[in-house]
């Protein structure tokens, strides 16, 4: 991978050096990742082809950086520290915007996404930094890439859609908020190192206690989340598997208030899931998830599969 150039022999020590990303290039073995990405061969016909790991390397810069396709190909050119990050020497051909383009689709064409998250992640656990104390499970709502459909051009009664997204569809994220369309993002996060462990991409409509079994992990001690996941079953299901019960309580309709004790441990339980606040805050801050940058749901569960890993790698440098 570190290819050396006789440029690169006369800069100076430290030229080019960006500390964060030599941590992460030094967190992971990068060995097993690169035999999953060298399963798809980019690049074959009429360009040149490119080291599948420098490219994968390149997606993640993608992901930290906020950039597009055709701002990666322009940083990769010029950023000394983008080249070494990715294993390029100086006078080393880049990937151009259509390279990379194909490669990211001939990785979600092959399914790779969910492999490689949980690679990564697989590889942050046995280094011991993920913590295991407790899963905070919440959702967030992600617009669609496509303008939505205007209102009152489908029969009452059924939902207006997009020809250009359908699986994108409507839901409200609250009572007497107006509709959002788009997606959902639902998440499973470490209590401890803040580390996203589990993740389901669903349309926006989905409700979040539908998925919510599938991001208990079944390692952690404790589950942390509101009372949109309450349900009996589930607070049994817990206790069965030996995992402590950090679901809100809400009130039935035979209740006018909670009882105290349940007020209390509802405001105890949300001074610890207030982290998960802070995870979607930095993914659609950072890392533009405030909308969708794809149409479909496959192609955006990869993109969030991408996006993730970048997430946990970069969050794992600061533990």
């Amino acid at each position: 991978m570190e290819q050396v150039s006789f440029l690169d022999a006369f800069l100076p020590a430290g030229f080019g050096r960006n500390e964060r990303l030599e941590r992460i290039n030094g967190l992971l073995d990068w060995q097993p990742i690169s035999a999953l990405v060298s399963q798809v061969r980019p690049g074959e016909t009429g360009r040149p082809p490119y080291d599948p790991l420098s490219m994968f390397k390149a997606l993640l810069l993608q992901q930290w950086y906020g950039l597009s396709d055709p701002g990666l190909e322009e940083a990769l050119l010029d950023r000394v520290s983008f080249r070494r990050f990715c294993g390029l020497a100086l006078d080393a051909p880049t990937p151009d915007e259509t390279t990379l383009c194909r490669f990211r689709n001939a990785l979600k064409a092959a399914g790779l996404g969910e492999t490689l998250f949980a690679e990564v992640l697989g590889q942050l656990d046995a280094a011991g930094l993920v913590l295991k104390t407790g899963t905070l499970i919440d959702a967030t709502v992600v617009r669609s890439a496509v303008r939505q459909p205007a209102s009152g051009t489908t029969p009452k009664g059924i939902e207006s859609r997009s020809p250009h997204d359908p699986d994108a569809n409507w839901t409200r994220r609250g009572p007497g908020r107006s509709a959002f369309f788009g997606y959902k993002a639902h998440v499973g996060v470490d209590a401890g190192s803040g580390l996203v462990r589990t993740r389901v991409l669903t349309p926006a409509k989905v409700y979040e206690s539908e998925v919510a079994d599938a991001l208990v992990v079944g390692d952690e001690q404790a589950v942390y989340a509101d009372k949109a996941y309450e349900k009996r079953a589930r607070r049994e299901a817990l206790k069965a598997r030996g995992i402590k019960d950090r679901i809100q309580h809400r009130r039935n309709k035979h209740q006018v208030t909670l009882p105290r004790w349940q007020i209390v441990r509802n405001k105890l339980i949300g001074r610890v899931r207030t982290a998960v606040e802070r995870t979607f805050s930095q993914l659609k801050g950072r890392y533009g998830l405030e909308r969708m940058r794809y149409r479909g749901l496959v192609a955006n569960a990869f993109h969030l599969d991408l996006v993730l890993i970048a997430f946990n790698l970069r969050t794992a440098t600061r533990a």
